[in-house]
């Protein structure tokens, strides 16, 4: 059964509500991809699959507008597939369970992947429509995103006829964006000695945390449940002899972790002390957090008593002051734009298993070369603790073009329609328009979008109205033919 049939507009959201239905988290594109190749040999349109998945579908422009420069249309088909610790779908295998609730579009349980399904499904849209006047569409359509960016870095688009780029991959409606901050991801590891010891196995939880996504919500300073975890481990382990035995936090490097969970073993004798210092601890934090994150808490729970392999106390130690000293979150605000962050990074990932600590980083920088001291100073942190470090999905920043005929057009176009000029901004969030255009001779281009609350987290929301409107000016600006060629 249709959950969106009844919104408008309705090829918008029926695309929408199909591509839910596909499982396409970052890597597991394959069937979100194929879709896509059907689809347009359905409409007997151009289309290219390459071995990556990437998708480029080509549409004529309609009579009268052959000679208007052809535009791309870009977005990227893969979602950050996250789910509440209660939620039985599986996201590899199963589509999502779409809901509305007031002028909003949810998911279940689930991430809804308005980041990036909107996109994908504004396009189909527009290549399904026989009534809308357009020049030569080309609809680029990338994998793994979410994930380094893979799809953008791999594509050939030495096909595309056009230089002017639409990427709709952005989440405030109104702003327009033209510049973004470059970025890259660290993968440390840390290796601990197991040891044999007799205990008793506690289970502590760190959460109600609100997290958001590492690039546009990482100024808002919300706890980081994995930095956290080290802060606690380190506060315990400088009083109690306990060994981490397991433990895991975060979903994604590129989201702010909002849940760790770990299983530390100590003496029975020490459980009360332990849980004694964790209270003490939850209510530090939650006094620091204050309004930033106000739910959040720690909790403890006994387990098994017996003997098990964990990790000895001096490496639990140890790995607590790795995690205390790692960097993370705003490091430098940018001197040029007033309350844009210039650096950051995100330890998005952490987690033990067979023998090493695993810590994985979103590092995102304006600044080419102060992304590059960062990520030298954490893989300098990690050798230091007798660790190694890999950097994996390294992407160009987008640099902001003075001269832009795409933007005046669309800056021109949105204050006739709404009566008042959108917002031109940068962000520190990343896009692939850098990667892209390095690929395309003097790229023009800006990126846009609905409004979308909460994106990578299982809270996240889009915007029914807002997606309405930006329907309504994307077919407005296709239609507007360049003021040369009137």
């Amino acid at each position: 059964m249709s959950v969106l049939s009844n919104l408008e507009p309705q090829k918008v959201f029926h695309f929408f509500e199909e591509i839910t239905r596909i499982p396409h988290g970052s890597g597991n594109v394959g069937q979100i991809s194929d879709y896509l190749a059907d689809y347009a040999a359905k409409r007997g349109l151009s289309c290219i699959q390459d071995q990556l998945k990437n998708i480029i579908i080509v549409k004529e422009a309609t009579p009268g507008y052959e000679a208007e420069p052809a535009v791309i249309l870009q977005g990227h088909m893969d979602m950050v597939a996250v789910k509440k610790p209660d939620c039985p779908i599986d996201m590899k295998t199963e589509g999502l369970q779409v809901a509305v609730q007031g002028d909003e579009i949810y998911a279940e349980g689930t991430s809804l992947g308005g980041d990036d399904g909107i996109a994908v499904a504004y396009a189909l849209a527009l290549l399904d429509a026989d009534d809308l006047c357009h020049p030569r569409l080309e609809v680029v359509i990338t994998v793994d995103e979410e994930v380094g960016m893979d799809g953008a870095r791999g594509i050939d688009l030495s096909m595309l006829r056009g230089s002017r780029m639409v990427n709709l991959d952005s989440e405030e409606e109104g702003i327009f964006l033209t510049s973004c901050a470059g970025g890259a991801r660290i993968h440390c590891q840390l290796p601990l000695k197991s040891v044999e010891r007799q205990g008793r196995i506690v289970e502590v939880t760190l959460g109600g945390l609100l997290g958001g996504h590492s690039g546009g919500e990482i100024h808002k300073e919300r706890g980081n449940s994995n930095c956290l975890f080290g802060r606690l481990l380190y506060k315990v382990a400088e009083k109690l002899s306990v060994s981490l035995y397991q433990g895991r936090g975060g979903l994604a490097d590129n989201a702010i972790p909002r849940e760790t969970k770990a299983w530390l073993l100590m003496e029975e004798e020490a459980v009360e002390g332990f849980c004694f210092t964790v209270k003490e601890l939850e209510e530090e934090i939650r006094a620091e957090l204050g309004s930033k994150d106000p739910d959040f808490y720690i909790e403890t729970r006994k387990g098994e008593e017996g003997v098990f392999s964990c990790v000895s106390p001096e490496d639990t130690k140890a790995a607590a002051a790795y995690l205390c000293s790692l960097p993370n979150g705003v490091q430098a605000m940018s001197a040029d734009m007033p309350g844009l962050v210039e650096t950051s990074l995100n330890l998005g990932i952490l987690k033990y298993e067979e023998g090493s600590l695993l810590a994985e980083f979103a590092v995102r920088s304006s600044v080419e070369s102060a992304k590059r001291a960062l990520i030298d100073r954490v893989c300098a942190v990690t050798w230091l603790a007798g660790g190694s470090s890999q950097v994996s999905g390294d992407y160009p920043g987008w640099k902001y073009r003075k001269d832009s005929p795409l933007r005046d057009k669309m800056v021109k176009l949105y204050e006739e329609m709404y009566g008042a000029a959108p917002r031109v901004e940068a962000i520190h969030a990343g896009l692939e328009c850098g990667i892209l255009g390095s690929k395309i001779k003097d790229l023009d281009c800006v990126s846009m979008g609905p409004d979308m609350k909460a994106i990578h987290t299982t809270e996240e929301t889009l915007s029914i109205p807002s997606v309405k409107r930006v329907w309504e000016y994307l077919v407005q600006l296709l239609a507007r033919k360049d003021e040369a060629q009137k």
